[in-house]
């Protein structure tokens, strides 16, 4: 099926270009309540980034604590109700974080301007009005969340995007100096999700020449950073990693993630394990569907020095396993992307459980 793509409306690269922001966000401010919110990760309170946010008097700023847990539908809600009870709609929202933030301000975006529950929009086209105006800034570069068309939720009953074309950012600032202080082992996990995002989306049924050009651009600029640019972060690797995170989410638009993503929805769903970590420990063990692209990252693991946890299942009961392997298999488009249409035939929940235990 065709689809037809909407991206990022506006896009300004570059060291410093996070001092633009109060330019950029002024022609906005005159838009409903005449205020922004700004939902930046806990990590940076008190930290030298908090005193450069261009905060005006009537604006909105919240910390959130991304350790906690991943995006959860009932935070969105408490989050929006709570927004709105205080001094109405606001002309925009700024989200300044990792993959976690950056859902929480696209859902939060269009939750502003829909009624019910976030937990009601899980899923394809369901949001019905458009949110307010929402910047992304992201100070960690790999889920792709920056440019995709999901603000991926935890619900009651599934772990499931809100996705249609308003998640869209509208605006992105992409300075890699704000991925500097990230910490070494979060920096490679997070990267990894990006070269996941790219072996998956190249192989599969609904790969075209589109997602190849942008996955395999952001294959080797993954390359460089985790093979031949040496053993840890430096400006210009965190340059290239933040345009493969870019071009990584680009190749998704118009195909789709696969085996390892549907398997770390288990994980992190059932176990709260974080996304970059969970598809770490599950794609060191796809050999079987992705020979190539595991054997690269498991060079790129030991150049980097990171011990992957160990033995894990032990500690998970028959009942666990099998949960997150339900959880798995209903994600019916990753597994037909990865398989084909009669993916069915070649997965069951035996196979599934399998992998699991070998965590």
């Amino acid at each position: 099926m065709l689809k037809n793509c909407k991206n990022v409306s506006r896009l300004v690269f570059g060291k410093g270009s996070f001092d633009e922001l109060d330019r950029i966000l002024h022609p906005i401010r005159v838009e409903n309540e005449g205020y922004m919110v700004f939902v930046v990760d806990k990590y940076f309170q008190n930290r030298a980034l908090e005193a450069r946010l261009p905060l005006h008097k009537r604006d909105s700023l919240y910390f959130i604590d991304v350790n906690l847990y991943e995006p959860k539908t009932t935070q969105i809600d408490v989050l929006r109700d709570e927004v709105l009870d205080k001094k109405g709609l606001p002309a925009g929202v700024i989200g300044i974080g990792g993959g976690s933030i950056m859902d929480i301000a696209k859902a939060l975006s269009l939750m502003l301007t829909n009624k019910g529950s976030s937990a009601s929009y899980q899923g394809l086209n369901l949001i019905k009005n458009p949110g307010v105006y929402h910047c992304g800034i992201p100070t960690i570069s790999g889920t792709g969340a920056e440019c995709s068309t999901t603000a991926v939720l935890t619900g009651p009953n599934k772990k499931l995007g809100v996705k249609c074309d308003w998640t869209v950012f509208d605006q992105l600032i992409l300075d890699p100096e704000l991925t500097a202080t990230v910490p070494a082992e979060q920096w490679f996990y997070t990267g990894m999700d990006c070269y996941i995002h790219c072996v998956e989306a190249n192989h599969g049924q609904y790969q075209n020449a589109f997602s190849k050009a942008y996955s395999q651009q952001a294959m080797e600029l993954c390359q460089e950073v985790f093979l031949k640019g040496g053993s840890g972060q430096n400006p210009e690797n965190n340059e290239k990693l933040m345009i493969a995170s870019l071009m990584g989410g680009y190749s998704l638009t118009y195909s789709e993630v696969g085996v390892c993503h549907a398997l770390s929805y288990g994980l992190s769903y059932i176990l709260g394990y974080r996304h970059g970590l969970a598809n770490c420990l599950v794609f060191n063990h796809l050999n079987g569907y992705y020979p190539k692209g595991v054997r690269e990252f498991q060079e790129m693991v030991k150049n980097h020095h990171i011990e992957l946890p160990q033995g894990l299942a032990k500690n998970w009961t028959s009942d666990t396993i099998l949960v997150m392997s339900k959880v798995a298999y209903g994600l019916d488009h990753m597994w037909r992307h990865a398989l084909g249409l009669n993916w069915k035939e070649k997965v069951s929940l035996e196979k599934i459980q399998e992998v699991y235990y070998r965590l």
